[in-house]
């Protein structure tokens, strides 16, 4: 009898359990052109991160200045995750499209200084060309530590 309650226990918590990782949260930031997409949704601890391109919110181009262009990218992968809760500590994967590959170090410069000493597994992939003549576009995976 014991035994019959205690399963009865264990399988009406099992839904519940299921539910609460399969439970969606959509995240978006305010946007300069809207698009049917959400910037992030959360899944459980994880968050699947959409592709972000560095466009000034102004002009909605991508600035002149390259490494200010990557900021922007990252600067809005950060609020991505604070949205969630989350720091860029807890990305564990992350892909960058880029239609110049020879801009992969000049990426990297500043792409470190987003992270201590642990980084996340990455793909860097060239690319035909990005929306508003952006120079990279990125998009990640994070799950709450």
């Amino acid at each position: 009898m014991l035994i019959l309650a205690a399963a009865s226990l264990s399988a009406q918590a099992a839904p519940k359990k299921a539910e609460a990782q399969s439970e969606r949260r959509y995240i978006n930031l305010p946007k300069v052109v809207q698009a049917p997409f959400s910037d992030g949704v959360l899944v459980g601890n994880t968050l699947y991160i959409a592709g972000r391109i560095g466009v000034d919110p102004k002009t909605g181009k991508p600035p002149d200045d390259l490494e200010q262009e990557i900021r922007i990218v990252l600067d809005g992968i950060k609020s991505v995750l604070a949205e969630a809760g989350m720091t860029m500590d807890d990305i564990v994967f992350v892909q960058v499209f880029c239609p110049d590959i020879s801009l992969y170090g000049k990426f990297n410069d500043v792409y470190k200084s987003y992270f201590g000493k642990d980084y996340p597994a990455r793909a860097f992939v060239g690319s035909g060309p990005l929306l508003r003549g952006g120079h990279f576009e990125v998009n990640g995976i994070a799950v709450k530590r």
